[in-house]
């Protein structure tokens, strides 16, 4: 390699996504870690996710058969904060008392000081976020957000919504994350998309893939004109009469603007590629009909203008397949963006 970096060597740990020795103002992709799980509602672990993709992406070559020369694409990271981690897991402690109480059927009126701490908290997280992506999307960077649960990027969306006048949101999970708050959390994991639709700038939100919603998110859903859903139920009533996956794929794709984020939740996938995630849900999408979806998309001269990977968990089997993920979706991107 020109810089003296040869991916195919052992790669020595440092810190950074996939063992790249890439400095912020030498990259043209940041991604940037933000461990912080604090209102996850079933399993909690995901804060640590981004450091278990970090420690598993060094595993990888960097090789793909649809992509020239992918090793070459130059991966910075941002500092990994030990005190959000610290801090998460903190407020994590005040959050369950919520949970557990509202599980019970019991008041939290008694919790209201509490309540108030962790929306604040959730509040200055997404103000933190902003203003990180904003930053690097100031210097010219193409920029991912790797949660930690999936109430993470919405700061980042609010600055991609500041930067371009109209993009679109391809939503891959197993929910709709359409609830105005949840749990009395105003910024819940499961309300990431209600929250993201208000953007002017977004005009559309295609969810691929979801099963596990209330009614009220499919009502809103429906008579939202800035929604599409593919539920999980109609792919397969699809794929079992005979629709190919391509037919599906662009059937999808078509639904979205020049401008797309990617929004993906590992939980999107089978829970046989996410065994540990916070809320895994029969059904869902195989890690190669994902990966063909992102690079239909990339082949349709769509461009990406940024994505999300969250509620990856501290799990070595669930670490390497969001590593991959995370890898795919890196260079995907970058080449939309040519």
């Amino acid at each position: 390699m020109s810089d003296g970096f040869d991916p195919t060597n052992v790669a020595t740990y440092n810190g950074n996504f996939f063992a790249f020795p890439y400095m912020i103002e030498q990259s043209d992709i940041v991604l940037v870690p933000v461990p912080w799980d604090v209102t996850t509602s079933f399993r909690a672990g995901t804060a640590l996710g981004p450091k278990a993709i970090i420690a598993a992406s060094s595993q990888l070559d960097f090789f793909d058969f649809n992509i020239e020369k992918v090793w070459e694409t130059k991966i910075g990271t941002a500092s990994y904060s030990v005190e959000l981690e610290e801090h998460s897991r903190d407020l994590r402690l005040i959050s369950e008392k919520i949970i557990q109480k509202l599980e019970k059927g019991e008041s939290i009126e008694d919790l209201e000081a509490d309540l108030a701490i962790v929306n604040k908290a959730c509040e200055s997280l997404n103000k933190m976020i902003h203003r990180k992506t904003a930053g690097l999307m100031e210097q010219g960077k193409l920029v991912g957000v790797v949660g930690g649960d999936h109430s993470v990027p919405l700061g980042f969306i609010q600055a991609l919504s500041e930067k371009y006048d109209n993009f679109g949101i391809l939503h891959i999970d197993a929910h709709a994350d359409l609830r105005p708050g949840y749990e009395g959390f105003n910024y819940s994991h499961a309300s990431i998309m209600y929250h993201a639709v208000q953007c002017e700038s977004v005009s559309r939100l295609v969810q691929v893939a979801i099963r596990d919603l209330g009614h009220h998110e499919f009502e809103y859903a429906d008579s939202n004109p800035k929604i599409v859903q593919f539920p999980d139920t109609l792919l397969k009533e699809n794929q079992f009469n005979g629709f190919a996956w391509r037919q599906q794929c662009v059937r999808i794709i078509s639904e979205l603007p020049e401008n797309v984020y990617v929004s993906f939740d590992i939980d999107g996938l089978s829970p046989e590629f996410c065994p540990s995630t916070g809320t895994p849900v029969p059904g869902g999408l195989t890690y190669d009909q994902a990966l063909f979806l992102i690079e239909t998309l990339r082949k349709s001269g769509k461009k990406i203008i940024g994505f999300d990977l969250c509620e990856t968990a501290p799990d070595e089997y669930d670490a390497i397949i969001g590593a991959h993920l995370l890898f795919r979706l890196v260079v995907n991107m970058k080449a939309s963006n040519k």
